[in-house]
């Protein structure tokens, strides 16, 4: 479903801005609809961060319509990357997917799980490094689940995944063996 989600977010807010949608995770507001911390990189290399918000279309009577790709996306607030002095994740020895983004101002976002909240520090600090040429000011995060390593890949949660996969089939191995 997030695929559904990021193809239409490129082809209706993104490709008319000629910029590639990168990253994106939900997020929780207080204000109604779905709403979207977007990470995006145009042309000239340049990294905007976007609140994205959501809105449900009225569907129409026609069958033929495609349903639920009916939604309108509106940018409610932007940054450019080298605005964002700090990314603060609050606690890293607990389970929280609430972090800070240290612009000008420090605006608070809530992430819908803790695993989005890790995506997008993994994102942000790998296009910091690419684009910009600078490391990423971050603040109370797990580092070993930020730090790119010798297997990491943009795909970031999928190398997480892998590695515990890797090791829980090396248990498997080990305790099949007999012992002398």
């Amino acid at each position: 479903m997030s695929s559904l989600l990021k193809e239409e977010m490129q082809r209706v807010l993104f490709r008319p801005e000629k910029r590639r949608l990168v990253e994106f995770i939900e997020i929780e507001e207080a204000k109604r609809g779905r709403h979207f911390l977007c990470v995006s990189v145009s042309k000239s290399k340049e990294v905007q961060i976007a609140v994205v918000r959501c809105q449900k279309a009225r569907h129409a009577d026609f069958k033929s319509q495609r349903i639920g790709l009916e939604d309108s996306y509106v940018k409610t607030e932007v940054w450019a990357l080298q605005e964002l002095r700090i990314l603060d994740g609050r606690d890293p020895d607990i389970d929280d997917p609430c972090f800070l983004m240290h612009f000008e101002t420090v605006r608070p976002v809530r992430a819908v799980s803790c695993a989005a909240k890790y995506s997008l520090a993994r994102c942000l600090v790998s296009l910091s490094d690419i684009h910009q040429h600078t490391e990423l000011h971050l603040r109370n995060f797990d580092w070993t689940y930020v730090q790119p390593t010798s297997i990491y890949s943009n795909r970031g949660d999928c190398m997480v995944l892998m590695r515990i996969c890797f090791y829980a089939f090396n248990l498997v191995c080990l305790s099949l063996c007999p012992v002398p």
